[in-house]
């Protein structure tokens, strides 16, 4: 009986450690494989930061380097975009305003952008330039550019 009880034990040990050694190597092989892959989610999320002005929330949503618009340098860390964050959501574009009711543009399984117009013609859908482009990343959607398509 004895004997029994330590195979049983040693035994219930080695499942016990292999099921831990398994989901190691998971979260190490796929580290993505908790990473947003839907962009609804994440549009949600991003727009809801940018309308309450939640820097430190969109800084964690943004692919650095920053594209920004022809002849402006990219946006290159997290110090940064908080320095330039007006910039970038309140230049040519209210973003906060925009995203109240812009709809994403799915471009690819993996892009998708938004269109915003001017601040000064927020009605004008019909001329809206400023194109706020996503990407999703091994760590799943971000924030990776600004542009003035007419520019």
């Amino acid at each position: 009986m004895r004997a029994l009880e330590l195979n049983s034990f040693a035994s219930d040990r080695v499942i016990r450690r292999c099921a831990w050694l398994a989901g190691i190597l998971v979260l190490l092989f796929l580290p993505n494989a908790f990473a947003q892959t839907d962009f609804s989610a994440f549009w949600k999320k991003f727009r809801s930061a940018v309308i309450a002005g939640d820097k430190a929330a969109l800084v964690e949503m943004t692919k650095f380097p920053l594209s920004m618009p022809y002849l402006v340098k990219a946006v290159k860390n997290k110090e940064d975009f908080l320095r330039r964050y007006n910039e970038i959501f309140r230049g040519e574009a209210n973003a906060a305003q925009c995203f109240a009711t812009a709809e994403p543009r799915k471009e690819s399984d993996r892009r998708c952008e938004i269109y915003c117009p001017f601040k000064e013609t927020p009605g004008d859908r019909e001329n809206a330039p400023i194109r706020f482009e996503f990407e999703l990343t091994k760590s799943g959607w971000k924030f990776a550019g600004l542009d003035n398509i007419n520019e």
